[in-house]
C-alpha cells in the first residue's frame, strides 16, 4: 500500500509515518499543508491519502474538495483529533473514505486503511453515535440538507432493494446473501446507485435513504460496510 499523508504538525506527522513503515506500508510522501498535499497528490500514485482535518490555510475538508475537483480518485481517509459532527459529516459528504480518530490503537490503523482501500467506509468506533444522529436528523443545522426524492424514481427496484439494505447497514456479502446473487453482482448496482444519485460514497447513499424513510435507523459499532 502506497499512502500520502497530510498533516500539518511535523512531530505527528513523523510519528504517524514512522507507525505506517514499520508495518510494510510505503509512505510515498508526508506533506504539512493541504495546498502541497494536492500538489503532490496530482505527481504521486498513492494508493490511499491519509488526511488531517484541522489545519491552518486550506483545512482538511477544503483539501479533500480540492483533491475531488483536481480529478484525484484516491480514497481518503481522514486522520484527525476533531470529534465535531460538522467535521464528520462534511468529510463523508465530501467524499471521504472514512474518519478516525488519531488515538486510535496503532494496530488497528493499518488494519482500517487496508478495508478503505479495499473499498469499506470506516468510521471510529467512538463516532459511530455521532454518525446514527447525523443521518436521523439530530444534529439540526450541522446536517446538510435533504436530497429530493426524485433521484430515487430513476432506480430500478432492485437498486432499491439493495439501497434499503444498505440503509441498513449489510455489507455487500450479506447482501448478496440474501438475495442470492454474487458479491460482483451486488457491487455493479452499487456503482450504478451511487451514479444515479450522483453520489461519491456508500455512506452519503445510505444517510440520504434513511432521511427518506429507508432502512432501520441502525448502526452496528466499527467499520461501516464497504463498496
Amino acid at each position: 500500500m502506497r499512502v500520502l499523508l497530510i498533516d500539518d504538525h511535523a512531530l505527528v506527522r513523523k510519528g504517524i509515518e514512522e507507525l505506517l513503515q514499520s508495518r510494510g506500508v510505503q509512505v510515498v510522501a508526508a506533506v504539512g499543508s493541504g495546498e502541497e498535499g494536492v500538489r503532490r497528490a496530482r505527481e504521486l500514485s498513492a494508493d490511499l491519502i491519509l488526511l488531517d482535518v484541522k489545519m491552518p490555510g486550506m483545512n482538511g475538508i477544503e483539501t479533500l474538495k480540492q483533491l475531488r475537483a483536481s480529478g484525484v480518485s484516491a480514497p481518503v481517509v481522514m486522520l484527525t483529533m476533531s470529534r465535531e459532527d460538522a467535521d464528520l459529516g462534511a468529510a463523508l459528504r465530501g467524499g471521504a473514505r472514512g474518519y478516525l480518530l488519531k488515538d486510535i490503537e496503532p494496530d488497528e490503523l493499518v488494519p482500517a486503511l487496508e478495508a478503505a482501500l479495499q473499498g469499506d467506509n470506516v468510521v471510529a468506533r467512538e463516532l459511530v453515535g455521532t454518525l446514527a444522529r447525523l443521518v436521523r436528523g439530530d444534529a439540526g443545522a450541522q446536517r446538510a440538507a435533504r436530497r429530493p426524492a426524485a433521484p430515487f424514481a430513476e432506480l430500478t427496484p432492485r437498486e432499491l432493494e439493495i439501497l434499503e439494505c444498505i440503509a441498513n447497514g449489510s455489507s455487500n456479502k450479506m447482501i448478496a446473501r440474501a438475495l442470492e446473487i454474487t458479491d460482483g453482482t451486488v457491487k455493479l448496482h452499487v456503482k450504478a446507485i451511487l451514479r444515479k444519485l450522483g453520489m461519491r460514497s456508500r455512506v452519503e447513499a445510505a444517510v440520504s435513504a434513511v432521511e427518506h424513510g429507508m432502512g432501520k435507523h441502525r448502526r452496528k459499532p466499527g467499520p461501516l460496510p464497504g463498496a
